[in-house]
């Protein structure tokens, strides 16, 4: 059951002092907590004996107050000292989720989905918080808080009378186990499957405007009440155990009051014991009831906080599949690309999505990437951005090794505009900035030109500041792409790879961003790859990549003169491009 405070060593270590502080102050307040009754017994048996006097009540009356100022103080610090450490925790493991989310490869989000992750990033986050916080409470409570009061009633009144009271806590303690057992394994199957659930209502929201389209509404909101019903009753069997806490601490409560009043009026009629004596017992008895709920309090979130932990902590323990070298070469520029005999497969996959490409790029060349559709070619610049591991030949970069540059350099290199485009739900002016967080209105207005996206933008309510909606929803599929075409252009970068990052653009669209690029990257390396060949003419060398392998390279002309793939695509698209402009 205190598993999870071991698995918590690494923070409780760092802030021992703050909790060391709230465990001292809370055992403080506790025993400040145990006079009072102590001073309404005495008042009671002052009272039967006649020998109550004005000095003693105000005296009484004054040190019951004091107690109370001190008792208040002392209890601020430590619900503030012990439930700030919990925020803390809270505010790390949070932390720490997003860092490890941001360093993760795709094969990481092929295992993970989305909906699942949120649900970790949320509700366990809560689960495991509670633990450092109301789970210590419930420790010290249960634990020492309780064995002061029984120390207390057991020296002070009778020890004979406090072990026949405390006869129900072995059964307590059995039946206690037993719950916890339960929730642990309940608990842990209610958040996979609220994580299932999240994953669907994100699914559902993403493609909300394909699901209207095939008018599959009333089918996704079936497949999503079968979702919730099943959160629904995962949730219910761990309720139920919950439910059985309560009632089986009153049952052992009302036995242990039971047998404190009847074995107590017994000995005070013995004269074992005065009158003050009992209703103090009673008092304490009282008080005994809190430390026993917080044994059963302490079970259930323990067992919750370990479940969750466990979820947590599996998630942080996969390792990036690429990493930094742990020495990393420095390269000042890019003065070349290479790729020697360069060969993969993705992890899940037996075949070849890319074998034997060779290829050489100098400094200001432009690459024009085509194929058909899965041929390779975004394949190809995932390898570049080292998105995955397990490549088989070199790639270089200046004439080093790709592996032996830091990632973080690689990727301030390369400016990335993949065939899905993603935008923020913030403004245009912040998606852009994306790209450069510094940049001006005018560096803006001066990208979003060469994005040919200046006459759109005049059409949109507020400009700059138009928001763009989730998944920039209320943009147009051009739109989006040439706004992430101006995010890249803003980072002004020294590797510009534009993943078929025009298809939804009209051809005079595509002409005028085309020439743009000409003009502007003079002098660095540009990357393309298209469907449309007339994207890639202009480019210093074109490959044709199928089924994996380069079929045929050359410029635009040499090509043509090879009578093979490029040229018939070429000529098909310009006879589609003549008799739609007829």
């Amino acid at each position: 059951m205190f598993q999870v405070f071991k698995k918590l060593d690494w923070f409780f270590k760092y802030y021992w002092k703050r909790y060391l502080f709230a465990i001292i102050s809370l055992i403080l307040a506790s025993a400040i907590g145990l006079i009072p009754p102590k001073l309404v017994g005495l008042t009671i048996d002052h009272i039967q004996f006649d020998s109550l006097t004005v000095q003693i009540l105000t005296m009484l009356i004054i040190g019951y107050l004091v107690l109370t100022i001190v008792h208040y103080a002392i209890s601020f610090l430590w619900d503030y000292t012990l439930f700030g450490g919990a925020v803390i925790l809270e505010k790390w493991m949070r932390s720490r989720l997003i860092s490890h989310f941001l360093k993760m490869t795709p094969t990481f989000y092929g295992k993970y989905r989305t909906g699942d992750l949120m649900a970790q990033s949320t509700n366990d986050l809560k689960a495991i918080t509670q633990t450092a916080g109301f789970g210590v409470l419930t420790l010290v409570d249960s634990s020492i808080f309780m064995l002061m009061i029984v120390l207390v009633i057991g020296i002070t009144i009778s020890w004979e009378l406090t072990l026949a009271a405390l006869i129900p806590l072995p059964i307590m303690a059995i039946v206690m186990n037993k719950y916890g057992s339960a929730i642990h394994s309940r608990f842990t199957e209610a958040q996979a499957a609220f994580g299932n659930m999240n994953n669907e209502v994100l699914e559902s929201i993403r493609g909300v405007r394909v699901i209207r389209a095939f008018v599959q509404e009333r089918q996704d909101a079936d497949r999503f009440q079968a979702m919730t019903e099943n959160v629904y009753k995962k949730n219910i069997q761990v309720a139920k155990i919950d439910a059985l806490f309560e009632p089986t601490m009153k049952i052992l409560v009302g036995t242990s009051y039971t047998i404190g009043l009847g074995y107590g009026a017994f000995l005070v009629f013995e004269s074992a014991m005065t009158l003050g004596d009992l209703v103090t017992f009673n008092f304490y008895l009282g008080m005994l009831i809190w430390p026993m709920f917080a044994v059963g309090e302490l079970i259930n979130i323990m067992q919750r906080g370990n479940a969750s932990l466990d979820r947590v902590n599996k998630t942080l323990s996969y390792e990036a599949d690429v990493k930094s070298p742990a020495d990393p070469k420095k390269v000042p520029t890019v003065d070349s690309i290479q790729f020697e005999n360069v060969s993969f497969s993705y992890p899940t996959v037996e075949r070849k999505q890319l074998e034997n490409i060779s290829l050489n790029v100098r400094k200001g060349q432009t690459i024009g990437i085509v194929g058909k559709t899965g041929a390779g070619k975004t394949t190809l610049f995932k390898l570049l951005l080292r998105q995955f591991p397990g490549v088989d030949g070199t790639i270089k970069i200046s004439d080093t090794n790709l592996n032996d540059i830091s990632l973080e350099q690689v990727r301030n290199w390369i400016g990335y505009v993949p065939q899905d485009q993603m935008m923020f739900s913030k403004t245009i002016r912040e998606n852009i900035q994306f790209g450069k967080a510094d940049a001006t209105d005018e560096e803006i207005f001066r990208v979003m030109d060469l994005a040919y996206f200046l006459d759109d933008m005049k059409q949109l309510p507020n400009g700059l500041d138009t928001q763009v909606g989730e998944s920039g929803i209320t943009l147009s599929g051009g739109q989006k792409q040439r706004v992430a075409l101006a995010r890249a252009f803003i980072k002004d970068p020294e590797i510009l790879i534009l993943d078929d990052s025009m298809s939804a653009v009209d051809g005079k669209t595509e002409a005028k961003i085309i020439e743009h690029l000409r003009r502007e990257r003079q002098n660095k390396t540009t990357f393309i790859a298209a469907h449309r060949m007339s994207a890639v003419t202009h480019a210093d060398l074109i490959i044709v990549i199928e089924d994996g392998k380069i079929a045929e390279e050359g410029t635009h002309e040499q090509l043509m003169k090879l009578n093979g793939w490029y040229k018939e695509q070429y000529q098909q698209q310009q006879l589609e491009d003549g008799e739609v402009s007829v």
